[in-house]
């Protein structure tokens, strides 16, 4: 006998390991199975996950596993390296799942790298690790003497949380010789004990039975429950209750309301008096949700609703109902009752999204799984079947799985951080019942930054005006540039493209900072050297790659007074040499003596030259036009006059800081005829020296014309552009001392502009057909004039230079 128990017992171990390995290395198409007994201990292999999913094994060190669903998953967990899936802690069936049925935990299994999602189902197997047991301590009956032989009394059932063989399975009942057992079927798979009289009572000689009732389950080896049955033998009452129906079946909706009637039993007694009053109750041995749900008039046998009706709990009530007479000893029979739920709407849906990354790159192409949605409703058909959906103001969609109620929430199209960085997408799922129910749920998608914008400069090309003679290693300007991006991808560095190195390449005087963008000359310019120059700097992030734009600086120097004016004729520089000059003595008023020639390096009011009488023996005789320089004879030369007269000329320019220069002249009066043979040797040298200046005219002049040219067309071309809301305003210059040429300022919109033309001063003599011709180009000042930053000198020009 115990040999064959052994047999059984090493069949039973083979056949579950024989079902282990066909759950193992059964595959669907998208979803693996597997099977694993309860109690397992802990880290016992489950199966090899990317083994049976064909996965690489070279590239499992790249791959990621990571179990996704809800909190069953605990339960197991997946080796990274290996991709085993084992089991992470104590496994109990009876607490996992209902005891009447296949247990089965669902995992989501999210494989990365590339990204794939599985699906495995696990059958959790019982072991026989429960005892049967029985509600009651002890069963009571009284059963009348009278009673026929074969009178059936039903038991208590006994519980085993166990599943399937390792269940109830038979019962065993002490020895006796009145009673024999009898197993029943209630119409699902559990049977009912029920004790049945063999041959009649007789309470005179055995007024007491005490029985055992023995629940033995079918594991190996089984395990066994008992309980007493205490039986008293009643004196007769010979005619028992019959009921109208020996079933009774109806169904209720769930959730009907406390009081309801769901249906009455009936039953008669042909006897009289108290035997015939007939007593209703519920018999002893039912589900506790039985006693719970429902309640049982006594008297009327009206089953009415007491608890909760709950389909999603329990979808039918089986009960029996005894009906007792109050005779000595009370006769009783009973009847079945069978109470159907039918499920109604009443449980929204639930929606589980299982977010695969907090945020989501701004660049994720169209598809990109960024959630998964399961849903479920607990209620059963119609009103089981759910539909979901998400709002329309996001660029994403959902993708429905190939198992119901399963959804990704992938990307529909390009996403743009910089337009929206965050979607609040609502995910909506309503069922098919009647009517429907909806449940909302948000989810917030974060996008995170990708370095997708370049640096940008507001003005781009910017000009740059620079006051000459500048400290070096001074800053002079500070460009700044915007980067729409965030965090690194927004970190600004800039850098100056440097040149060939050649003659006119001016970066290697310049550096910036690469942090502020701040510009620093490393050397003094010179307006007369170099009048304009362009470079570039670079602005570049710090994403991966970085992005970058270019800046082009248009530089303008701007003159300053730093020349002082230089005297070309007669020669004598700051009274280091006398120039001497022979003149007759019969000369008339207006004599031109001589024309006093001089030129300045800088420009505009810096360059503009005028001339003066710094010291002279005789006022009354001689006078200069402080325009032209020319030096004339106010009048005749008389007896008395001295022969010899000493005059300095000063020459000084018109910046905030005049600078000057002086030559000295003596003039001689002379005799006509010595006059006359010293003009042919003074015709020789004067022909040398006219010949040296008049390449130095001739370009002054071209210059000058060419600049004069070019700013009436500016001025008119600019005073056209101008819109007619900007009021244009001439005023006299309040800084005119009479010392400068006549001049008129132009003021259009913030820019200001000067003309200027001759004017004669006071005192000034000029032969006939003598004029002085003079040109004020545009303040320097007036930054924004558009001019050319070609070299403009201010020269004052007499009508015999062009002779």
């Amino acid at each position: 006998m115990e040999g064959r128990r052994r047999r059984t017992r090493q069949y039973c171990w083979i056949a579950l390991l024989i079902s282990l390995l066909l759950c193992c290395e059964e595959q669907v198409s998208a979803q693996i199975r597997y099977s694993v007994p309860e109690e397992v201990k802990e880290g016992s292999v489950v199966g090899n996950i990317a083994k049976d999913l064909g996965l690489d094994v070279s590239t499992l060190a790249e791959r990621r596993f990571r179990i996704v669903s809800g909190s069953k998953d605990a339960l197991f967990q997946v080796n990274q390296g290996n991709g085993v899936l084992y089991v992470n802690k104590k496994i109990d069936r009876e607490d996992l799942c209902d005891g009447n049925s296949a247990c089965l935990v669902n995992l989501k299994i999210v494989v990365e790298n590339p990204l794939e999602i599985h699906y495995i189902d696990i059958e959790i197997l019982d072991i026989n690790d429960h005892y049967p047991s029985f509600m009651d301590k002890e069963l009571i009956f009284e059963i009348a003497e009278s009673t026929i032989p074969g009178e059936a009394f039903q038991l208590q059932p006994a519980r085993d949380p166990d599943y399937g063989m390792n269940s109830v399975r038979s019962y065993k009942l002490s020895q006796t010789e009145y009673f024999d057992l009898e197993l029943r079927d209630n119409g699902g798979e559990k049977k009912i004990p029920v004790l049945k009289l063999r041959k009649a009572l007789d309470r005179e000689r055995h007024n007491t039975h005490i029985l055992t009732l023995t629940a033995i389950d079918g594991g190996n080896p089984p395990r066994s429950g008992s309980i007493n049955i205490s039986i008293s033998v009643l004196d007769d009452n010979d005619n028992r209750p019959q009921f109208s129906q020996e079933l009774y079946s109806v169904s209720i909706d769930e959730n009907a309301p406390e009081g309801t009637l769901v249906l009455t039993v009936n039953a008669t007694d042909l006897d009289e008096g108290q035997n015939g009053d007939v007593i209703y109750a519920f018999a002893k041995n039912l589900e506790r949700q039985v006693y719970d749900t429902f309640n049982l008039d006594k008297i009327k046998g009206e089953i009415r609703v007491n608890g909760k009706v709950d389909f999603e709990i329990t979808d039918i009530y089986r009960a029996a109902v005894t009906a007792s007479d109050k005779g000595t000893p009370p006769k009783t029979t009973t009847c079945r009752v069978v109470i159907k739920v039918v499920d109604i709407n009443d449980n929204k849906p639930e929606i589980d999204v299982t977010s695969l990354s907090d945020v989501v790159p701004e660049n994720s192409k169209p598809g990109t799984v960024i959630s998964l949605i399961s849903l479920t409703d607990k209620d059963s058909g119609v009103n089981g079947k759910v539909l979901c959906s998400i709002s329309d103001n996001a660029p994403f969609e959902l993708k429905p799985s190939f198992k119901e109620n399963m959804y990704s929430l992938v990307t529909k199209e390009p996403l743009d951080r910089e337009l929206v960085a965050h979607y609040d997408i609502t995910i909506t799922a309503t069922d098919l019942g009647q009517p429907p129910l909806t449940t909302s749920k948000k989810l917030s998608v974060m996008l995170s930054d990708v370095n997708d914008n370049s640096p940008e400069f507001s003005q781009n090309p910017l000009e740059l005006y620079l006051v000459e003679n500048n400290s070096a290693g001074g800053s002079v300007f500070s460009v700044s540039a915007s980067d729409k991006d965030l965090d690194e991808n927004a970190v600004i560095t800039y850098h100056i493209i440097r040149g060939d190195g050649t003659e006119n390449d001016m970066t290697s005087f310049l550096n910036i900072n690469s942090e502020n963008g701040q510009i620093y000359a490393l050397k003094s310019f010179d307006f007369e050297s170099i009048k304009t120059f362009s470079f570039q700097v670079v602005a570049t992030d710090s994403g991966i790659p970085s992005l970058s734009s270019n800046l082009t600086l248009k530089v303008f120097i701007l003159d300053e007074n730093d020349n002082a004016p230089v005297i070309l004729s007669p020669v004598s520089v700051n009274g280091s040499a006398e120039t001497v000059e022979e003149i007759p003595r019969n000369v008339n008023a207006g004599h031109l003596v001589t024309k006093f020639r001089a030129y300045d390096a800088d420009i505009g009011y810096n360059g503009w030259l005028l001339f003066s009488l710094q010291e002279i023996t005789d006022h009354s005789l001689f006078g200069l036009d402080r325009y032209t320089g020319q030096l004339r004879t106010l009048r005749p030369f008389t007896e008395t006059d001295e022969a010899e007269h000493k005059v300095i000329i000063l020459v000084k320019d018109n910046g905030n800081v005049s600078l000057s220069a002086t030559v000295t002249l003596v003039i001689k009066a002379v005799e006509p005829k010595e006059a006359f043979a010293a003009s042919d040797v003074k015709s020789v040298v004067k022909d040398e020296e006219e010949h040296n200046i008049t390449f130095h005219l001739i370009i002054t002049l071209g210059s000058v014309s060419a600049l004069f040219l070019v700013s009436v067309i500016t001025l008119i071309v600019m005073q056209c552009s101008k819109p007619t809301d900007y009021s244009s305003k001439y005023l006299q210059d309040t800084n005119y001392d009479g010392t400068l040429c006549h001049s008129i300022q132009y003021r259009s919109g913030d820019k200001r502009y000067m003309l200027v033309g001759p004017r004669m001063s006071i005192g000034s003599t000029l032969g006939p057909g003598s004029n002085g011709n003079t040109l004020m180009v545009p303040d320097r000042r007036t930054r924004d004039s558009g001019e050319s930053s070609a070299d403009k000198r201010t020269t004052s020009v007499g009508n015999d230079d062009l002779n």
